[in-house]
């Protein structure tokens, strides 16, 4: 087939590495920087590329999840933040995945488990604690009602600005037409805090 030699997902260059044969279904693995892809043989090649670049993307972020899972201890920040708490939640497991693409964490009540957006790992420090204060306060409160957002902002009272910044990074994450200009600018005008200078 001629796929390309190469493909990149997600700024990662991987080499590709493509197989028809008697198998099923289009299966990927990954290794090191290398793609390897079986596929069937009566599977076209207009979606056979598709197929390819959704796998490639699901292993790379997975791959990027275990890295910084391995990084930093989860569950040190969470204990840390827990710890603000009238009642300390209690968590058994944290961990930031490549899976959430609508949310920037969640807490499932049943396993006592905290799940993170990998791209917090790279956001400032405070804005990654103020997820996690979100998540735990679902602990006690699994609504929105104004009995979290008391319980929150009393834990965590930075939280409106990190909401802000979220805000800030989905809509530029959603690509708004800026010239290289105004993204020039941008940087720029933030300030070691993370905060613009206004004035």
């Amino acid at each position: 087939m001629t796929q390309p030699a190469s493909l990149t997902v997600d700024g990662v260059r991987l080499r590709l590495v493509v197989q028809r044969k008697r198998v099923r279904n289009v299966n990927a693995r990954l290794r090191h920087d290398t793609l390897f892809v079986s596929a069937p043989p009566h599977v076209p090649e207009g979606i056979l590329t598709e197929l390819v670049a959704d796998l490639a993307r699901k292993l790379v972020r997975r791959v990027h999840a275990r890295t910084v899972n391995r990084d930093e201890d989860c569950l040190a920040l969470v204990r840390k933040i827990a710890a603000r708490f009238p009642t300390k939640p209690e968590v058994a497991r944290v961990e930031f995945v490549a899976t959430q693409t609508r949310r920037w964490g969640s807490y499932s009540a049943t396993t006592r488990t905290i799940r993170l957006n990998v791209a917090l790992r790279e956001m400032p420090r405070w804005v990654l604690e103020a997820v996690v204060a979100h998540e735990l306060a679902h602990v006690t409160y699994p609504h929105h009602g104004p009995e979290f957002w008391t319980l929150l902002r009393s834990v965590y009272p930075d939280v409106d600005r990190a909401d802000a910044f979220l805000a800030g990074v989905a809509w530029l994450a959603a690509g708004p037409k800026l010239s290289g200009v105004a993204r020039a600018l941008l940087g720029e005008m933030v300030g070691c805090d993370g905060r613009p200078a206004f004035a």
